[in-house]
């Protein structure tokens, strides 16, 4: 039977001209973007074409034919197959300046409004070892890459040349069920690569089940590791099954080995997704949560809560926010999308009163006890769906904001919200996003009121396309 499958064509000598915003780099074909995956802008290079649309091709780079003076050599042996740190191969002066194109180029083709000059992106003082936070999972369908595949001396079956299937890593992009095996992530100091390996070892010597995704069965379905500045470390270890035995003989060994585990927990799983915010989290040995500093201020951080993933750059981001909001001690300051209350504890010293308000219940309550534990008198904080919130009676109740901050997810701010907030008229807003896209988006539309004044990114992910920005606009 003859196929039907179109076999896809290989784009010779293709100069890449560009990165995009989703970290691909980009060339192009007579009038024909492509989207390239292995490359680096300045690269000459073959592609073989994956996916073809009417006004774009999607590819692989398979020769490199000119080597850009952006590249780098990657430190991460995992490179080009885990889903993260895609522009580990890029040079970091050139990940920056692709970072700021990417903040300009989102205001001005989507905001489409009058900018000021666009202050130099802040750098990240770490370009790896900078993240407080990672989840790995466990898995018995590992990703086996090419060379284990074409690798004859290696068997799947009985026999001592047999590989376990069983993994513990990152999962695959597009493979909701595939696990890289991780052996060195350079995305957090140690001993967090020392735990995880730790338990691998421990669960492959004992037998222990690795989760399947698709089945749902096996005891092992994920662990997070987290850790702060002063030292601290948590680690929560979730069980598909509450098996008690088995689970204390693991932690136990765990308590044992890292005595630098000051807060060490676990979850009971039955359910078919891998989030735990709606579970009860069993405290098993040392304290419930660990703590940050940040200039005198302690954060309480649990289990379930949201913090910065880079502690250092959130503090110049945090500075920026400050500074751009120029609070007066006669201030109301709303802090929407307030998460654990990071921000709104931040400036509360310079403002007559801040108003924090997020839609997640339990962040709210940590951001309470943030308050508490730094003797902060003059916040308070409201759980809810911000577009349902804040209305009249709330502001009225609250008294009219002189300045909002505001720090949406990477979808930006309701409709709803940008229309109250042109109708409240605040002296000031602060816009910090995570996505300039979206931010543009928003920023058109408060331009009937405002005008934008300044605007300052900062890097908060080395390796990768992500970027945080920080926009000033005032009442025209």
């Amino acid at each position: 039977m003859r196929s039907n499958k179109k076999v896809l064509p290989i784009l010779e000598n293709i100069t890449v001209i560009d990165a995009s915003s989703d970290g691909q780099a980009v060339g192009r074909m007579d009038e024909v973007v492509i989207f390239i995956k292995d490359a680096v802008p300045g690269d000459v290079v073959d592609v073989q074409v994956t996916r073809k649309k009417n006004k774009f091709r999607e590819g692989k780079a398979i020769k490199i034919h000119s080597f850009s003076d952006k590249r780098t050599d990657p430190v991460c042996s995992h490179f080009g197959t885990c889903g993260g740190c895609k522009w580990q191969n890029m040079k970091y002066e050139s990940q920056l300046f692709y970072k700021q194109k990417q903040v300009t180029d989102a205001l001005t083709r989507i905001a489409k409004i009058e900018l000021p000059e666009i202050q130099q992106i802040i750098p990240s003082a770490k370009t790896y070892h900078y993240r407080n936070k990672l989840e790995f999972t466990f898995s018995n369908k590992k990703w086996l890459t090419i060379e284990q595949v074409n690798d004859k001396n290696i068997s799947f079956g009985e026999g001592k040349d047999e590989i376990t299937r069983n993994a513990l890593g990152f999962h695959i992009p597009g493979m909701f069920d595939k696990i890289l095996d991780i052996d060195t992530c350079y995305l957090q100091e140690e001993p967090s690569n020392a735990i995880r390996n730790e338990i691998r070892k421990y669960a492959l010597e004992n037998n222990l089940p690795f989760f399947d995704l698709r089945e749902q069965i096996g005891l092992l379905r994920n662990i997070i590791i987290r850790s702060t500045s002063t030292g601290e470390w948590m680690l929560i270890v979730s069980f598909h099954y509450d098996d008690k035995p088995i689970i204390e003989n693991l932690l136990n060994h765990l308590a044992n080995k890292f005595p630098q585990i000051t807060s060490l927990q676990y979850v009971i799983n039955a359910k078919r997704n891998d989030t735990i915010s709606d579970l009860d989290i069993i405290l098993f040995k040392g304290n419930d949560s660990i703590y940050e500093n940040m200039e005198g201020l302690k954060f309480k951080i649990g289990p379930k809560s949201f913090y910065q993933t880079n502690s250092e750059q959130a503090y110049q981001l945090y500075k920026v926010t400050r500074d751009f909001a120029a609070i007066k001690s006669t201030d109301v300051v709303y802090d929407l999308y307030t998460g654990t209350g990071t921000i709104a504890n931040f400036v509360a010293h310079q403002a007559k009163k801040v108003v924090g308000v997020e839609y997640v219940p339990a962040a709210i309550e940590d951001a309470k006890i943030n308050s508490q534990i730094n003797n902060i008198t003059n916040t308070s904080f409201y759980a809810g769906d911000l577009k349902d919130v804040m209305d009249n009676d709330f502001i009225n109740a609250n008294g009219k904001p002189d300045i909002i901050i505001t720090d949406p997810p990477r979808a930006g701010m309701h409709e709803d919200v940008t229309k109250k907030i042109l109708e409240i008229e605040p002296r000031r807003i602060v816009y910090v996003s995570c996505n300039p896209a979206t931010q543009a988006r928003d920023l058109q539309l408060l331009d009937t009121k405002y005008k934008v004044i300044k605007v300052q990114p900062v890097d908060m992910f080395p390796q990768t396309h992500h970027v945080e920005n920080v926009v000033l606009l005032e009442l025209k």
